[in-house]
């Protein structure tokens, strides 16, 4: 019998089985199972056996080279997170070369995007092979940068003709980060624009664009726009600014517009049958009483036209309490929005994320104990759910009525079926991407390839 290797508490493994040249693993003998970052899985069936495609991005901060791989899927497993979050697990088998030695390890398909590797490697996989120094890294294989960049040279894929613009304000916030490396990996040059350094020139003969230092911004194929309520306003403007210089926008101005009055969108979803919390809108503080008893009194939500992520909604959980809030919102010309409170969901709603008409991938959030809020922002926790036909519809309906290209939905289940709580133009993806594992912003720039009818790459194939 062979002694013990040692090996490192962190290593460099091969896939060739996958195609996978390198990836650096964490070594953690306190792990029983490994597992692999792996996303926008799909079970195909090959000679009458299952098993299962889907996409690694091997290097951590890198989602410019995506590998596409297959291996016969092996037993599906239930795995607990930190969390508490129980979801099923792909379990594959395949070969993996460690240094000199190649073996067969099982391995869980997971989304470890947040995680600081790519890939686990438990005990089982070590058990009988080697023994781990947790004081020393890459014992069994050490490949440099100009290593990897050579390895992986050939999955590097030349720049398209295509010129894509994200319209924001924070370029560090993870969903736009996300975006920019989204339209990188799929070959497109992509540029950052702060919504509030542009302006622009209007005349009939020769319309623009400039950003600081005077810089023409006419030449771009499409923009992606993430207007935050603040600047809602100017964001609009020069969103149909691009419109009318022939740029493809993701979402146009008047569907960002509409989706920002809640009360408009609220009429909107009313006029095409989409079933709302009863809610009521009105002026005069004389009203204040009979407007509680319209939406079946307390507890009842208040909410601000214009509120996001949470904020600027509030729980009146008596009809004076109600009446002292609506009051006092009056008092200062806030328009806002009494909607009935659904106590049967129990602190819950669902997040639809609407791309290009489908429903790309879908979470339940729940609220903090003693929070009736769910969202991400107000401390409410993301898990991924089934959702039915019946709200896949319901969501698919509501981006298109408001012609969203790009949507967050969020549907409440309530005793009278599921209700629209609201339509958001500019949802983020940190939330449903970790709770779902999907590649959304992937998603989002495959939408504005299908619009323009790019055709890409030899080899790159849009689905």
């Amino acid at each position: 019998m062979n002694s013990l290797q040692l090996i490192g508490s962190e290593e460099w493994c091969v896939f060739e089985g996958l195609g996978i040249p390198a990836i650096k693993a964490r070594v953690d003998s306190g792990a029983k199972t490994s597992s692999i970052q792996a996303t926008n899985l799909k079970i195909v069936m090959k000679h009458g056996e299952e098993w299962v495609q889907f996409e690694v991005f091997p290097l951590q901060e890198n989602r410019s080279i995506a590998l596409r791989c297959e291996a016969r899927l092996v037993t599906r497993r239930t795995v607990k997170s930190s969390s508490g979050i129980s979801e099923e697990r792909l379990v594959i088998k395949t070969a993996l070369r460690l240094g000199d030695e190649i073996f067969e390890i099982e391995l869980t398909l997971a989304n470890r995007d947040t995680m600081e590797y790519r890939m686990l490697l438990g005990r089982e996989a070590l058990s009988g092979r080697f023994l781990v120094d947790p004081a020393k890294s890459f014992i069994q294989s050490s490949f440099t940068e100009a290593d990897i960049m050579q390895k992986y040279a050939p999955f590097i894929h030349e720049k398209s003709g295509l010129r894509i613009a994200l319209l924001a304000s924070n370029p560090a916030l993870y969903s736009n980060k996300r975006i920019m490396e989204a339209a990188e990996a799929r070959g497109h040059e992509i540029v950052f624009l702060n919504v509030e350094l542009a302006y622009m020139k209007l005349d009939a003969n020769s319309p623009e664009i400039r950003y600081r230092g005077g810089n023409i911004l006419n030449e771009f194929d499409a923009i992606i726009p993430r207007i935050k309520p603040s600047v809602t306003f100017y964001g609009c403007a020069l969103i149909r600014q691009f419109d009318y210089l022939g740029v493809y926008c993701l979402n146009s101005a008047e569907a960002i517009t509409q989706s920002r009055d809640k009360l408009y969108a609220s009429q909107l979803f009313a006029r095409h049958d989409i079933h709302i919390p009863i809610t009521g809108f009105a002026k005069s503080p004389n009203d204040t009483r009979d407007l509680i008893k319209m939406v079946n009194g307390a507890p009842l939500i208040i909410k601000l036209l214009e509120s996001t992520q949470g904020k600027g909604v509030v729980l009146a959980e008596t009809n004076k309490a109600a009446e002292s809030v609506i009051n006092a919102f009056k008092s200062v010309q806030t328009n806002i929005l009494v909607q009935e409170f659904i106590k049967e969901a129990n602190g819950q709603d669902i997040r639809c994320f609407v791309v290009d008409g489908k429903v790309v991938a879908s979470m339940q959030r729940q609220a903090e104990k003693g929070e009736f809020r769910a969202n991400i922002h107000q401390g409410g926790r993301a898990s991924k759910i089934r959702i039915t036909s019946e709200e896949r519809k319901l969501a698919i309906k509501a981006a298109k009525v408001l012609n969203l290209v790009v949507a967050g939905v969020d549907i409440i289940r309530s005793n009278k079926g599921p209700l629209l709580l609201e339509v958001n133009s500019s949802p983020g993806l940190e939330g449903i991407e970790n709770a779902t594992g999907k590649d959304i912003a992937d998603q989002m720039i495959r939408a504005i390839e299908r619009k323009l009818k790019y055709h890409p790459h030899p080899g790159e194939i849009i689905v």
